[in-house]
């Protein structure tokens, strides 16, 4: 497994999370990554991406402004910060390496996919 997801777990709206992604084969350094989710009963959908060196960020819009994502290309790490949760970001999420070395918002821009880490929001 290239990309394992980790942080998700139980917690109340109104709370927050941090999750990560651990590139273990160290090939992401130089591309973009992103966040996807997957609610229940929903499509995959984008969340957030950032490019290779970190420079440049995108957020959907649902996640604008309580959503942060990150990397540290020396630990080969990615997160998301997450923020003011409620039940709507109820999903599995997933972390992605894009094909290139800018952000990507389009799941067919990405090249790799971890597994992902379950996160619930009660109300």
């Amino acid at each position: 497994v290239q990309l394992q997801a980790s942080g998700g777990e139980l917690v109340q709206a109104g709370g927050s999370l941090r999750l990560s992604c651990a590139d273990s084969r160290r090939t992401s350094s130089n591309n973009g990554m992103g966040w996807f989710r997957q609610g229940p009963e929903k499509e995959r959908e984008f969340v957030a991406g950032i490019s290779w060196n970190g420079a440049n960020t995108y957020y959907a819009d649902s996640v604008k402004g309580r959503f942060t994502i990150s990397r540290d290309r020396i630990k080969n790490r990615l997160y998301l910060q997450m923020t003011s949760l409620n039940p709507e970001d109820t999903a599995v999420y997933y972390c992605a390496t894009a094909r290139r070395a800018s952000l990507a918002t389009s799941a067919r821009e990405y090249a790799y996919w971890g597994q992902g880490t379950l996160v619930t929001v009660s109300s």
